[in-house]
Formats: structure tokens, sequence, C-alpha cells
């Protein structure tokens, strides 16, 4: 027979799965007469339901419907057949089950395949010479709809990496077989050149995992959860009443009065835990954490080194991996599922003034997520008191502003105040009295009650981070995770890699193979490049920020000139203004670059785990990103107008550029402009349209490619998309890293300079609201669903958090001291003050200067500006005056308000941290009704085992009873057994016991 003729004829049952059902029978699919009769492989579990025909119709030899539109049957022909048959995909659930309708779907595999020059599938077997390279059960194909082709000779031969690619696949697939995993391929899509393998986990794979990880999980013991009594009980049901409109209507949030006790999950001890319904015993997220195990740990070795499902990821072999949603979360006749329900409760605006419900949060996506979304949750309901607070001091600010006395000197023109020039040459002498907004705008930001405020702040950061540790312990409470302990992670692929890089050179060198390990000599030259370019990245950012220094001198400069009276009295604040703006869009541009940066520099560094990686990603990227944010801030508040010099010998910056001064009412509002305009464009550019936009632009740039990619087949176009082809065409899960920075970030701009900005916490508090939201509607509807990690805390970020507070108290004792007048108005009213007001401490803050020693070239081209000719001008500093002997040196006033200075940054930061430390130490991390739950856990678990011993024990003595009767008896009955058939003494024997 020749290899391109077909032959039609009946088979017997077996045959297409025999071992030589490929050898004449290319590209046809058979169907035997009773497909109960094919045999299982070992380990290949074959779909009974293969031709998805009716069981009337299982007698009819025919080939595969896709075989027959190969071999140029008419389409009206496939048409009818197919209407023979039931919907597959009604069975399946479109795609959340196999085939056969029973079997869930658990994990996805997705990869790239050429198709043949007649565009069909190609999904080519291998010759009988591969049998070499290939154990029997991979010669089989994996059940599903690929349509099978033998390439002859007028089939274009795939490349070399592509058949590469495809026996990676077939060898890895081939050992998730062998692991117990069920696979079904599926080629037969809408999306053109991709596969899709489904992997479905078998109840006993399920059980052996779950005991592996020491899952912990539900038992059929059940105990009362410890109520509260008395007055407590009618608080807490008031409480409740009240707040019943703001709860999410979901069945896992409302509160338990009895919980299963929990243990960890033993194949041995089955007898414990609640088996009537096994499809429902292992969730869908535990499901899939089960699985992805299984695929990081499963090894492909047809490669330079043994390869996971991280690595086959990284090499093209496969282009995603996922586990699935629930189902679909809108539209008609949608069936309930929990992703519905989240997006109903959860991930929707109308709902912003709800709870969030964590726990079905946690179902769904796991521990680690949920405890993202817990931790943003009490974050967003500490700010509301943080926020009120701040409220109150910036109308008190409001309300005080027209009783604050140096504002009103400043303002009233009978002071005639003539100040010094801005800038030599075209600035003129100007009025103080001209400034009179600005320093009844500092008074808003800069009076008393931000002190107070500071103090507040530095309490609420410490107050909150006790807060989040109990509601930290109440959830892995409920969560099952108080014995939770994280075991080492698997090597990372690139790890094994060097590893492998590494004892090959050492094996040809020394003929050694002792187990090799990366230590800090192999990484030293990542080391190197990384402390390299943590400098210059630190130093670009330095060098930005200097740019920036010199654009707002230099259009200071250029807009003095300005003939105009309204542009000269509006040069800061344009200046301000545009310099803000500038820094805003190279904070955001400099925010990717670094990001980028940060996870090539971890990568060259060759963490050994998921967790060093992480980690010391975080540390990079932090870093950056922090000097990024803060530099021109950290700048305004503590450096601008410090090293400005005096008239006459002024500070110039490549000898032509006078250094910034800060306004007569001082740096602080500037620094109040400077923070909230990053802030709010951060949040606002980087936070919210970032996370809308660019999702939404690659999910229809995906859409374009897949529609200019899409069969122009009707019934193709028409049939409704699986639900693995819905989720292929959502973005991939990156991480909680980037979640988590932003607002780090933001709670440094909450707690690092909140004396110079009270409205931030309000800010922060109205941004987080749409935040979570933003997160929630983003996980749910744009992302594919993530594989759910246990976590029992936040990782590294709380120690950030913790750091962030520290520094807090730190940076606002300088930013008091240093950059606002508080210190000395202080000093003049209880040292110098006449009356004991506040009246002359606009006069006793500025010094005096002769106009005649102004250095050739500065002096202002038009002395005559304001009408009269001047002698004597003021600028704000403590300095001798000109008639003295020492003129123009600094004056004892100076020395009196810098000891001032330090003194209070001393007494305020040894007094607010000896206050949080105290907060820390008085509430206790682990709150006393929890500790008592998980005592009386243990009491129970102990007595569960007792009983149980207990009952063994009396089965043994019972059996032992038993077997001493029966002994006794035989003895009694001896001599009328001596005279009675051998055989029939076998009644009397005893065996022992196996217990």
């Amino acid at each position: 027979m020749e290899k391109d003729e077909i032959h039609l004829r009946r088979l017997p049952a077996a045959a297409p799965w025999g071992p030589h059902a490929d050898s004449e029978f290319h590209g046809v699919d058979f169907l035997p007469e009773d497909l109960s009769e094919a045999p299982e492989e070992t380990g290949m579990r074959v779909n009974k339901k293969y031709s998805c025909l009716p069981a009337e119709e299982k007698g009819i030899h025919i080939i595969n419907i896709r075989a027959i539109e190969d071999i140029g049957y008419d389409q009206h022909e496939s048409t009818l057949l197919n209407s023979l048959s039931k919907n597959p995909d009604a069975d399946c659930k479109y795609g959340l089950y196999f085939r056969d309708g029973k079997r869930k779907v658990d994990y996805i595999l997705v990869y790239h395949y050429k198709k043949s020059s007649a565009g069909k599938t190609l999904a080519r077997r291998p010759q009988q010479n591969d049998a070499s390279i290939r154990s029997t059960k991979q010669d089989q194909p994996l059940p599903g709809k690929g349509v099978q082709l033998e390439m002859g000779d007028s089939e274009p031969h795939m490349d070399y990496h592509e058949d590469d690619k495809r026996f990676r696949r077939e060898e890895y697939e081939g050992n998730l077989v062998e692991a117990g995993l069920e696979l079904e391929r599926d080629e037969d899509t809408k999306i053109h050149g991709i596969g899709f393998v489904k992997i479905h986990a078998p109840w006993n794979v399920l059980c052996r995992e779950a005991e592996f990880l020491k899952l912990k999980m539900p038992t059929k013991k059940m105990y009362q959860i410890n109520q509260t009594h008395g007055l407590l009980k009618k608080i807490n049901s008031v409480i409740q009443k009240i707040t019943e409109p703001i709860q999410p209507k979901v069945a896992e949030h409302k509160p338990q009065t009895v919980k299963r006790l929990s243990y960890p999950f033993s194949r041995e001890k089955q007898h414990l835990f609640d088996l009537s319904d096994k499809d429902s015993f292992f969730d869908s997220k535990t499901r899939s954490t089960i699985v992805y195990e299984i695929l990081k740990r499963t090894t492909c070795t047809k490669a330079k080194y043994s390869m996971g499902i991280t690595s086959l990821l990284a090499n093209g072999v496969y282009s995603a991996a996922y586990p699935l949603h629930d189902g679909d979360y809108e539209g008609e006749n949608v069936e309930p599922n929990d992703r519905k329900l989240l997006c109903e409760e959860w991930a929707s605006y109308g709902v912003f003034y709800k709870y969030q419900p964590i726990d079905l949060v946690r179902k769904y996506f796991g521990e680690k997520i949920g405890l993202y979304f817990a931790w943003l949750g009490v974050y967003t309901q500490m700010l509301i008191p943080a926020s009120i607070v701040g409220i109150i001091v910036f109308l008190y600010g409001c309300a005080t502003v027209d009783e604050n006395i140096p504002s009103m000197e400043m303002c009233d023109q009978r002071n005639n105040i003539t100040m010094c020039p801005l800038c030599d040459k075209t600035c003129s002498y100007w009025k103080m009295s001209s400034a009179c907004a600005t320093a009844r705008a500092s008074h808003l930001f800069d009076n008393p009650a931000t002190v107070f405020f500071s103090v507040f702040m530095a309490l609420w950061a410490a107050t909150f981070m006790e807060h989040w540790k109990r509601k930290q312990m109440r959830l892995n409470y409920r969560w099952d995770l108080t014995g939770f302990e994280e075991e080492e992670d698997h090597p990372r692929a690139e790890y094994e890699a060097k590893v492998l890089e590494k004892s090959l050179r050492k094996e040809h060198k020394h003929k050694e193979t002792d187990k090799e390990k990366l230590t800090w000599k192999d990484r030293f030259p990542a080391y190197l490049t990384n402390f390299v370019g943590i400098i210059f990245m630190v130093g670009l950012t330095f060098a930005i920020v200097f740019g920036v220094i010199i654009y707002r001198i230099s259009t200071a400069a250029a807009l003095a000139i300005s003939s105009t009276p309204s542009g000269r009295s509006s040069v800061r604040v344009t200046v301000t203004a545009t310099a803000v703006i500038i820094n805003l869009v190279v904070i955001i541009i400099l925010d990717e670059v670094y990001g980028c940066i940060a996870r090539w520099l971890t990568q060259i560094e060759v963490p050994k785990t998921d967790k060093n990686f992480e980690e010391r990603l975080i540390f990079k990227a932090f870093l950056l990103k922090f000097v990024n944010a803060y530099t021109p801030i950290f700048y305004v508040a503590f450096f601008k107008g410090r090293f400005v010099g005096r008239p006459g010998d002024y500070v110039y910056i490549f000898h032509s550029f006078r250094m910034e001064e800060c306004a007569p009412g001082g740096c602080l509002m500037e620094l109040c402009i400077q923070l909230s305009i990053i802030m709010l464009g951060k949040q606002l550019i980087q936070n919210n349209l970032f996370e809308i936009g660019i999702p939404k632009m690659k999910k229809f740039i995906r859409y374009l490619k897949l529609k200019r990619r899409r069969s122009l087949d009707h019934e193709e176009h028409m049939k409704k998309k699986q639900r693995y082809e819905v989720d292929y065409n959502l973005e991939p899960f990156a991480g909680l890293t980037p979640e988590y920075m932003e607002m780090i970030i933001q709670f440094g701009f909450v707690t690092l300079f909140v004396a110079s900005f009270p409205l931030a916490p309000l800010f922060a508090l109205l941004n987080n609201i749409i935040e979570i939201r933003l997160d929630a509607k983003k996980f749910v509807t744009e992302l594919r669903r993530p594989v759910a990690v246990r976590a029992k805390d936040i990782g590294i970020w709380y120690n950030i958090l913790r750091g962030i507070g520290k520094l807090a108290v730190i940076i606002n004792a300088f930013v008091i001291s240093f950059t606002s007048d508080f210190i000395p108005r202080l000093v003049y009213l209880y040292m110098y003050s006449e009356n004991g007001t506040m009246h002359g401490f606009v006069n006793h803050t500025l010094s005096s200067f002769n106009v005649s020693d102004f250095q050739a070239g500065t002096a202002p081209n038009d002395p005559l500006d304001l009408g009269y000719e001047v002698q004597i001008c003021r600028y704000k500093d403590y300095r001798e005056p000109p008639w003295s002997e020492n003129k123009y040196d600094i004056s004892k006033d100076f020395w009196a308000v810098l000891a001032a200075r330090l003194a209070f940054v001393i007494v305020f930061q040894n007094l607010v941290m000896f206050m949080s430390e105290f907060v820390d130490w008085i509430i206790p991390d682990i709150p006393k009704d929890i500790s008592q739950q998980i005592h009386k856990e243990k009491v129970l678990m102990v007595e569960v085992f007792m009983r149980e011993e207990q009952g063994k024990l009396q089965m043994l003595e019972t059996w032992k009873e038993k077997d001493k009767r029966k002994g006794e008896n035989c003895n009694n009955h001896s001599p009328r057994l001596s005279r009675s058939r051998s055989g029939s003494l076998s009644s009397c024997h005893s065996y022992p016991l196996d217990v």
C-alpha cells in the first residue's frame, strides 16, 4: 500500500491506540466500535466520550469529522455529520471542564505551533526512528481536538527550533502524566497558531500533594468560637447593626459563631476530614496551587540543563501558563460563580463605601493577594482619622491667619521695608508688602498646630503598624495559617543553569563532580555592577535635580527683565509651578526606567530562589524610586536658601547664576506646593491613568492582532470562545511589587513631610478609595487568574514601612526646626520680645545692607524704580549691620536660634520615638481572644487524637478478648476435636492481629 493512499476499513476497537496506529493511516482518527473496550494507557486517561457522539451512534464507523474536511469532503457533509453529535462545548461548560464534562480544568499550558501550507493544524507525530528518544507513553497523542497530519514530501518541514520545542513539550507532558496529572490538548480554537493543554489533577494526586505541602484542611470536628458577653456584646451588636449597610453581601463575610478544626492533610488520617463532597473539598485555588507545584518540580531534560515550567516559559517552549477564572463575570444567563460575586460586591466603583470581602478574595486569589488587599484596606481606614485631624489643622490655620502678627506686619504698607534685589542688575529694590499673599498663605501650613500634627502622625504611624499586626494575626487564625512556615522554594532555573555551567567548567578542569553552588566570588562582578549602577542612577537623579535648579535660576532672571509689573510679581509662582511640573514628568519617566534597571540588576545577581529574587528586586527598586521621588522635595526642604550668601558677597553657580533664595515667608509654602503637585500628579497619572489606560491599550492591541489573524470562516467566527481562550487574551499577572510600591511611596508622602502639608492624608484617602476598586477591577476583569500563593505576612514591605515611620520622625523634626519659622518665633518670643508678643519679629529676622557695598556690576540698573533713592536695603539673615565693627558677620542671634533648633530636634525625636515605642509595647501583637482560640484549637486537636487512640486500644482489647475466648473454647472441646477431621480444626487456630 502506498504511503499517501487512504483506506477506509473496519478496524479493531484498540487499533487507533495500538503501537502501530500511525504506520499506515496518517492523519485520520478512526473511532472504535466500542470506546469502553479501548484500553487505558498507563498514566494517560483517555476520554470515554472522545467522539462526543450520542451513545446510540457509537457503532457508526466513520472517520473523524475534522479529518473529512482535511481530505476534501464537501463542507455540507461535514455540517451534516456535526449535526449528529452533541455540542461538546456545552458539555465541558465552554472550557472549564475536559470534554467528558466531568474532570475540571485546573491549569492551562499554551504554546505556539506552525501551520502547514494548506493552513491546517500541524501537530506531527514522531517517526518510528524517534522511538529511541521517546518512551512508549509519549508515542501516544494527548486526547483532544488536535488534528494529526503526517508530513509527506510535499509538506514543508519545520525548522530545527520548532522541532526542538515540540520534543521538549512532548517529554515534559509525558513527565506530567507520569506524575499523575491528566492532560487534554486542544488546537482547534479560534486563535489560530495557538495550542492549549488542559491539565486536571485527579483525587489521588491532590491528596498526595496536599500532604507534601502540609495544607491545613478543615476536619469534621467543629467548635464554638468564644463570644463576648455583657456590655461588649451589646456594643458589638449595635456596631453590627450600624455597619450592616456597608457590609458586602457575601456569605464568607458574615460573622461566624462556629469554626471547623483544621489539621494538615494526611492520607492516613482521611477519616478525620469531611470527604462527603470530594469535588469541592479542594477548591479551585488549592487545585491550581497543587498543579503549579508539580509543574515547577517536573523537569524536561532535553535541553542544556534541567528545565521546569519557568524555564520552558522563558525559552518559548510554552508561551503562557495560568489557572482559569471561574467563569464569566457579566452577560445574560451567566451561572453564579465567585468571580461574578467579586465583580458585583468588590470590583465595582458603586460599592466604594463598603468593606472588602477579604475572605472571598483570599478564597479566589490566595493568601498573598488577600493580605495585600487587607493591608490596603487597613491603611485606608487608618487614613480617615489622620485626614480629619489634618483638615482641623488646616482650618485652624485659615481661622487664625488674620490674627497672625508676623504676616500682618509684612502686609502693613506703613512699615515701608525696602528689600534688596533678588537678582543682579535686572532686578530692582522691592517692598516687603508685595509678598503679603505668600506670607498669609504660609501661615496656613506654618503654625503651632503643625507641630502637634507632626507628633500625632508619628504616633499614628506606630498605631497603624500595631493595628496591622493584630489584623494580620486575626487573618492568620481565620485562614488556618497559624502554624504555617515558609519552606525553602525550588531553585530558580537561571540559578541552576549557572551552577551547571560552573560544575561543567570545574569537571573539565579538575574532573570533580561534587555538588556546586554559587559563592560571593562567582557573584562579585554582579555585585560590583549593582554598586556602580545604583551609584550612577542616584547620581543621575541628583544631576537632573541640579538641572532643574539651573532652569529655575535662569528662568527667574529672564522673567525679571520683563518691564510689566504683573510679570515681575508672578515670577516666583511661574518658576515654581513650571519647575515642579518638569520634576513630576521626570519622576514618572525615571520610575519606569528605574523599575526595569532594578530588575536587570537583580537578574545578573542570579538569586537562588524566587523569594530571594523578589526581596532583592524590592530593595533596589524602592531605593531608586525613593531617591527619584523625594530628592526634589529634600532640596526645597533642607537646601534651598541655605547657601545663598549675602548682598555684596553672593554664591554663584558657573560664575553667572546666583543661588536661589526662599520667599520672605520662608520655604515651607514652596515645599507644600512641591509636595502637593508631585503627590497628586503621581497618583493621578501614574497610579490611575497608567493602571487603567495601559491594560486597556494592550488589550486593544491584542484584539487587533487576533482579528487580523482570525479565519474568515463564518461558523468558526460565530463559535463561542472557550474559557481558556478568553483568559489567554487577558493581561498576565506581573506580581504585587508595583501595587505595594506605589502605596509605600504614598505612605512616605503622608508621613515624611506631613509638617508642611497637613492635607496629604486626605488626598491619600481619596486616592485609595479609588485605588482599591481599581485594583480589584483589574484583578477580576483585566488580568489572568494568578496562582494562589500561601503567605502569613506582607514580607519585606513591613520592614520598609517601619523604616519610613522611624525616618518620618527625624525628617519632620528637621522640617519644623529648620524649614519653618516655628523655632525663630519661640526664640524671639522668650528672649527678645519687649512686651511678650510677636510684634517686631519680622524686623528682628531682617539684616541691613548698605547699597554702596555692592560688588561692581551687580547693583540694580534702575535704582530709582521705587520712586526714591535707597541707601539701606534689608535681607533675611542674622548678620551684623553695616555700621558695626564686624559688619556683615554672623550675629549672636544666629547661634542662639541654631542652638534652639538643634535642641528641638533632639527633644522632639527622642520624645516621639519614646511615645511610639510605648504605643508599640502597650498594644499586644496578638489579640487576646485570638491567642485563646489558638490555644483552644491545640487542646481540641489533642483531644481528637487521644479519643482516636483510645478507640484503637478498645478495638485491640476487644479483638484480644475474642481471640482468648476462641482459644478457651478450643481447649474445652479438644477430645471431641481430636476425633474429627483435621480440616475442622482450622476454626480453633488463632492468627496474629495486624494492628
